[in-house]
């Protein structure tokens, strides 16, 4: 049976908004983290067994990823401008458009063990699959006169010695690609552009409908694939473009339920090995006011 992809969409974002959380995390329902200790202070205990900063691969990951900074200092930082705004564990509900990988876990786990559950919209690659529907759901809730913090974006991954698209995964002994959506839609589009290939019908199909999404959403930077010096660096960025419209527009339609405010956190993650810190490269940190309006970019004061 074939769908028309607006009216698949429709329905894989009617139940992405009810999804919960995997095995093995905190308890599926929704319960926002009482709130005794600061955010601040909780930072310090996710980060505590977390590997100490590697400088030689600290500058190797900056060096291919200019304005990225590890998810530690990202946490700090962040947590301290929301602070000032009122944002606490008590009063912030957090939600993510993540891809389904598992090293994509990271991050969201890392936030999660400050502000409490996350709320799931994201799908493969990172695309905001749960929709507007999905964003209703997640914004009835925040708490009264409360907060959300979303984040989303892409990922990438990076080897030891600096190989992108690739990662070292806990427990395999190969190096394997990361991010196995996005490298597909990629190497599904070169074929495309380089004419060795057709748009395949298999974009309708239920069965992977996410994956064929993100290939039909990545067709537009073909030509910016291409003239790229490094294909699988550009790739992140391409879809972090493709995917800042999306959740932009998702947000403007659902304002309405914005309560004391919304901050949106985005850009690329950077995944590495098992044995050293994750990075996040931030392009976009805004903070809507209670009506819905972007009132303040805080991008500077995070990457300063």
């Amino acid at each position: 049976m074939k769908l028309s992809l607006a009216s698949l969409a429709l329905l894989v974002g009617s139940a992405a908004a009810f999804t919960t959380a995997p095995a093995g995390r905190a308890p599926t329902s929704l319960n926002i983290s009482p709130g005794e200790t600061k955010a601040s202070d909780k930072v310090v205990q996710a980060f505590a067994d977390k590997p100490a900063e590697d400088p030689e691969f600290d500058a190797l990951v900056k060096a291919n990823f200019p304005g990225a900074i590890n998810n530690r200092d990202l946490a700090t930082r962040v947590v301290e401008l929301l602070e000032e705004k009122g944002f606490s564990p008590s009063n912030t509900l957090l939600a993510t458009s993540l891809c389904a990988d598992e090293l994509a876990r990271v991050l969201e786990d890392e936030f999660v063990s400050i502000y409490g559950n996350n709320f799931n919209l994201g799908g493969l690659s990172g695309f905001p699959f749960a929709g507007n529907t999905g964003w209703g759901a997640m914004s009835a809730h925040v708490p009264d006169d409360g907060f959300c913090l979303t984040i989303h974006g892409p990922h990438v991954g990076i080897t030891k010695d600096g190989q992108i698209g690739k990662v070292e995964r806990s427990g395999i002994a190969l190096v394997d690609n990361c991010c196995g959506s996005a490298i597909a839609a990629s190497n599904y589009l070169k074929g495309i552009t380089d004419g060795g290939a057709k748009i395949t019908t298999k974009l309708q199909q239920f069965s992977d409908f996410q994956q064929g999404a993100v290939q039909e959403l990545i067709l537009p930077f073909g030509k910016r694939l291409n003239d790229a010096d490094n294909r699988m660096k550009e790739l992140p960025y391409a879809l972090y473009d493709s995917q800042d419209i999306l959740v932009r527009d998702i947000i403007n339609g659902g304002k309405g339920g914005i309560k004391a405010g919304l901050a949106l956190l985005s850009g690329i993650q950077i995944n590495t090995g098992p044995d050293t810190l994750d990075y996040f490269h931030p392009l976009r940190f805004d903070y809507y006011d209670s009506e819905g309006n972007v009132v303040e970019s805080m991008i500077d004061e995070l990457t300063a």
